[in-house]
C-alpha cells in the first residue's frame, strides 16, 4: 500500500470538505474541553481538601505562641527538630472588634503577613490585591460565623476597643486551606490594633513527618512545646480537625457535582461518536469513487480514518486549552462551595484527555471505514447517494397525508432515513435536556434548603443577651462598644430591657425568647446534644419537618435527624434528658431539618426544663420584622447596650455559589448538546444536497428551506425534551436525598416537589430550543446554496 494516493486522499477531503473539516474540529474542540472540566470535577471532589492541601502547602498544625516567652532564635530552633519538615512564622496575631455600618461583628482574628505566598499556608487571593499599606484588609473567604461573607471590596471597618478612631478597608479576599485567620494585615498593624493589657500573640505554623493520626500531631505539638520555654505554646489547631470540618461541608455538594461531570462526558463521548462516525458514512459516495480508480479497502481504511484524524488532533489539542481556561473559574466556584481554597486540573488530566479523545475518533472512524472498505464500489456510490432502501418512505407517505406545509413534512419524515444518526442525536439532547431539567430542580431545592437552614425569611434580626453574675465584678464592654467596663444586668433585668426594646420598636412583627444550644445529655448517646427551648409559641420560625409535628406543649421535643441516626430512636419514643443534674423524660414527636451540631441538635418548649433547671433565662431573641422593614436599620435603631446586642441573620453565602456552579455545568452541556445537532444537521444537509439542488429547482424558497431543515432536528429535539423531563427528575430525587445522606440529614419531602406542571411544559420545549438552535447556522448555509451549486456538488 503506497503512502502518496493514501496523502493526496486525505488532504483532498480535508480541504474539500471544509465545513465538515471545521464542524469536526469544533465538535472535538468543545467536547475535549467538556471531558478536561468534568474529568478534572470528578477527580477534585474526590478528597478536594487534600488536593487543595497539598496544592497549598498547608501546614499540619497552627500554633499560637507567645513571643514574649521565646526569643527568636527559640522559635526559629523549632525548625531544626527531627519531626518538624517544614516551618513558617512567626507571624503575629491578635483579635479585635469590628463594626460594619454602625452593626458589631463577631471577634475578628487578624494575621500580619507582607504576602499571600509562602512556604506554608501559601493563601489563594480570589479577588482584588493584597494589602499593601497601613489601614488595609484581606478578609478570609472562610470567617469566623456570623460575619457577613458578602462584604465586597471597599467595605470600610470600623475597630474598636483601641485609642482613636481607626478604620480597616477591605481590598482583597483571600482563602487559607488551614483557616489560619479571619483575615490579614502587613505584620506592622498587629501592634497598633491590640490594646493593653491583652499580650502579643504569634502564628507559627509546622508541617511534620508523621501526622497521619491525632495520636501523631499530638506527639509532634508536644515535641515542640517541650522545644520551647514552658508556656509559650498557648494554643493549637490540627489540621486533621480543620479537614474533617471541611469534609463535613463538602459531602452534600459532590453527588451533584459527580453527577454533572457523568453528563459531561458521556455526552462528550457520544457525540464525538456520531460526528465521526457520521463524517465517514457522509462520505460514502467519495470511498465508492476512489474505488473505482483502483483504492484498495486498506487504502480507503487508511484515508478516512486520516482524514478525521487530521481535526480531531487539532480540535483535541485545543479543547485542552479551552478546557483549562474554562476549569479555572468553575474549579474556583466548586473550590468556594467546598471551602478548601483552590483546585486546579491534574496535569494527567490533560495528557489524558488528548490520547483518549484522539483514540476515541480512531476507532469511531475505524469502523464505518472498515465497513465502506468491503464494499463494492457501486454499493459505495450507492450508499452516498441515498439511505438503505425502504428507511424513512413510510414515515413520508405517513407525515405527507397530514395538513402540514410539505417542507415540513419532508423534514419532520427525513430522521427515519438515518435512524442511528438519529438515535445519537436525540441521547445527545435529552443528556443535555436531562442537565437542564436537574439544574433547575436543584437550584428550587436548594433555596428551600437554605432557608431551612438559615430561617432567613422569618427570622431578620437576633438579639443576644451576654450572661452576667448578679453582684459580680465589671466585665469588659460589649464587642463594638468601647469605654470602661461596665456591671451586665441580672438576667432578669436583661430580659425586661430586651422586651421593651423590640416592643418599641415599630419594624417588629413577633419575637421569642430562647435559650440557644445549650449542651445536654440523653440517656444511651455518649455525645453531647445541642437543645434549644423556646419561650412560647416558635411554629412561626417555620422550621421544616421531615415527620412528624411541631411540639404542642411541655414534655414533647423534635429532634435532627443525626439525633435518630445515632440514638436509633424514632417519632414516637420516648428520651430521658439530663439537665442540671435531673433526668426529664420526653416524648419525640417530630423530625427537624437542621444539621447544626453534626445533626445532633434538640427544640422543646421552655416549661419542658423549667423542673430541672431553676432562673432560666433566654439568652437570645429571634425577631421576625413587618414588611418592607430593612433588617440592618432595624438593628441599628435598636442600638446596643450592656443587656444585648443585635445583629443581622444571614443566609449562607455558599448558597450563591452552588447556584453559580450549577448554572455554569448547565451552560457547558447546552453548548456541548447544541454543537452534537448541529453536526447531525451539517452531515444531513451535505448528504442531501443533491436532493436540496432538486427542490430548489421545481420552487422551494429560502424560507422553506430553512423550514424543512429545522424540522430535521425539532421532533428529535422534541421528543428528546419530552423523555428527558422525568429522567431529569427522577435523576434530581436521587441526587438531592444522596446529598442529604452525605450531610447525615433526611431532607422533607417538599424540598423534593419542586416541579410543577408549567415549569415541566417549558423543560420539555428545552429539547426543541437546543435543537433549532443547532440547526439554525447550517439550515441558513442551506438556504443560500444555489440551486446549480447544489446539483454539482458531490
Amino acid at each position: 500500500m503506497t503512502a502518496r494516493p493514501v496523502l493526496r486522499a486525505v488532504a483532498g477531503g480535508v480541504t474539500r470538505r471544509k465545513v465538515q473539516t471545521f464542524v469536526i474540529g469544533l465538535v472535538l474542540l468543545a467536547s475535549s474541553s467538556a471531558a478536561v472540566l468534568a474529568l478534572a470535577l470528578l477527580v477534585d471532589s474526590t478528597a478536594p481538601f487534600d488536593h487543595a492541601f497539598a496544592a497549598q502547602h498547608g501546614a499540619h498544625v497552627v500554633a499560637t505562641v507567645d513571643p514574649a516567652g521565646a526569643t527568636p532564635g527559640e522559635l526559629a530552633a523549632t525548625r531544626r527538630l527531627p519531626e518538624v519538615t517544614a516551618a513558617a512564622g512567626p507571624f503575629g496575631e491578635v483579635t479585635v472588634a469590628l463594626k460594619q455600618a454602625g452593626l458589631p461583628l463577631p471577634p475578628t482574628t487578624l494575621a500580619g503577613r507582607a504576602s499571600p505566598g509562602g512556604p506554608l499556608d501559601d493563601l489563594t487571593l480570589q479577588s482584588g490585591h493584597w494589602a499593601q499599606r497601613p489601614g488595609q484588609m484581606v478578609l478570609s473567604s472562610d470567617p469566623s460565623p456570623g460575619t457577613n461573607t458578602s462584604m465586597p471590596l471597599g467595605t470600610r471597618l470600623t475597630v474598636t476597643g483601641v485609642p482613636g478612631t481607626r478604620t480597616l478597608t477591605i481590598v482583597g479576599i483571600a482563602s487559607s486551606v488551614n483557616s489560619s485567620a479571619d483575615g490579614w494585615v502587613l505584620p506592622g498593624e498587629i501592634a497598633k490594633l491590640r490594646t493593653p493589657p491583652i499580650p502579643a500573640a504569634a502564628q507559627m505554623l509546622y508541617r511534620f513527618a508523621d501526622a497521619g493520626s491525632a495520636a501523631a500531631v499530638r506527639a509532634d505539638v508536644a515535641a515542640v512545646t517541650r522545644a520551647l520555654p514552658r508556656g509559650t505554646v498557648t494554643g493549637t489547631q490540627s489540621y486533621l480537625a480543620v479537614r474533617a470540618e471541611a469534609s463535613s461541608n463538602i459531602a452534600p455538594f459532590v453527588p451533584f457535582v459527580v453527577a454533572f461531570a457523568a453528563l459531561g462526558l458521556v455526552m462528550s463521548v457520544l457525540i464525538v461518536t456520531n460526528v465521526v462516525s457520521g463524517a465517514v458514512v457522509a462520505g460514502y459516495r467519495r470511498i465508492g469513487i476512489l474505488k473505482s480508480i483502483g483504492f484498495s479497502p486498506g487504502q480507503v481504511v487508511a484515508a478516512y480514518t486520516a482524514q478525521a484524524g487530521v481535526p480531531a488532533v487539532a480540535g483535541c489539542l485545543g479543547g485542552v486549552v479551552l478546557g483549562n481556561v474554562l476549569a479555572a473559574p468553575v474549579l474556583g466556584q466548586a473550590a468556594n462551595v467546598y471551602g478548601v481554597g483552590s483546585l486546579r486540573v491534574p496535569a494527567w488530566v490533560d495528557a489524558a484527555v488528548p490520547v483518549a479523545m484522539c483514540a476515541l475518533v480512531g476507532i469511531a472512524a475505524l469502523l464505518p471505514a472498515l465497513r465502506a472498505g468491503r464494499l463494492s464500489a457501486v454499493q459505495a456510490i450507492a450508499a452516498g447517494r441515498a439511505p438503505r432502501q425502504g428507511r424513512g418512505y413510510a414515515a413520508h407517505r405517513l407525515l405527507g397525508r397530514l395538513p402540514l406545509p410539505r417542507p415540513v413534512t419532508i423534514g419532520l419524515a427525513a430522521p427515519f432515513a438515518r435512524p442511528t444518526r438519529t438515535a445519537v442525536t436525540l441521547v445527545a439532547v435529552l443528556l443535555g435536556v436531562t442537565a437542564v431539567t436537574l439544574a433547575v430542580g436543584l437550584s428550587a431545592s436548594l433555596n428551600r434548603l437554605a432557608n431551612g437552614l438559615s430561617l432567613a425569611s422569618t427570622v431578620q434580626v437576633q438579639v443576644t443577651v451576654p450572661s452576667a453574675v448578679p453582684g459580680g465584678p465589671p466585665v469588659a464592654p460589649v464587642p463594638g462598644r468601647g469605654g470602661p467596663p461596665v456591671h451586665l444586668p441580672t438576667p432578669a433585668a436583661a430580659e425586661r430591657a430586651v422586651t421593651t426594646a423590640l416592643q418599641k420598636q415599630p419594624g417588629t412583627a413577633r419575637y421569642i425568647g430562647l435559650d440557644a444550644g445549650q449542651m445536654v445529655s440523653v440517656a444511651g448517646l455518649s455525645r453531647q446534644v445541642a437543645l434549644t427551648a423556646f419561650r412560647g409559641d416558635a411554629r412561626w420560625i417555620g422550621y421544616a419537618m421531615v415527620s412528624g409535628h411541631w411540639y404542642t406543649g411541655p414534655g414533647q421535643v423534635d429532634v435532627a435527624s443525626g439525633f435518630l441516626n445515632a440514638t436509633g430512636k424514632v417519632v414516637g419514643d420516648t428520651i430521658t434528658i439530663n439537665v442540671g443534674g435531673k433526668q426529664i423524660t420526653a416524648r419525640i414527636v417530630g423530625q427537624v431539618f437542621n444539621v447544626d451540631n453534626n445533626g445532633l441538635g434538640m427544640f422543646t418548649d421552655w416549661r419542658t426544663l423549667v423542673g430541672a433547671e431553676r432562673g432560666l433565662e433566654p439568652d437570645q431573641y429571634d425577631v421576625g420584622l413587618r414588611p418592607g422593614t430593612s433588617p440592618a436599620a432595624y438593628a441599628r435603631a435598636l442600638g446596643v447596650s450592656p443587656a444585648y446586642g443585635a445583629s443581622v441573620a444571614g443566609a449562607d453565602a455558599t448558597l450563591p455559589l452552588v447556584l453559580g456552579l450549577i448554572g455554569t455545568l448547565t451552560l457547558l452541556l447546552a453548548v456541548v448538546a447544541g454543537l452534537g445537532v448541529l453536526n447531525t444537521v451539517v452531515l444531513h444537509t451535505r448528504e442531501r444536497v443533491h436532493d436540496l439542488g432538486v427542490f430548489k429547482a421545481i420552487g422551494m424558497t429560502p424560507r422553506q428551506t430553512i423550514a424543512m431543515v429545522v424540522c430535521w432536528v425539532a421532533g428529535t429535539g422534541l421528543l428528546a425534551g419530552v423523555i428527558a423531563v422525568p429522567a431529569g427528575i427522577v435523576l434530581h430525587h436521587h441526587v438531592l436525598p444522596a446529598m442529604g445522606a452525605a450531610a447525615n440529614v433526611a431532607l422533607p419531602a417538599s424540598f423534593l416537589r419542586v416541579y410543577g406542571g408549567a415549569e415541566m411544559v417549558a423543560l420539555a420545549l428545552a429539547g426543541l430550543v437546543i435543537a433549532v438552535a443547532g440547526a439554525l447556522i447550517p439550515a441558513g448555509w442551506a438556504a443560500k446554496t444555489g440551486t446549480a451549486a447544489a446539483l454539482r456538488t458531490e
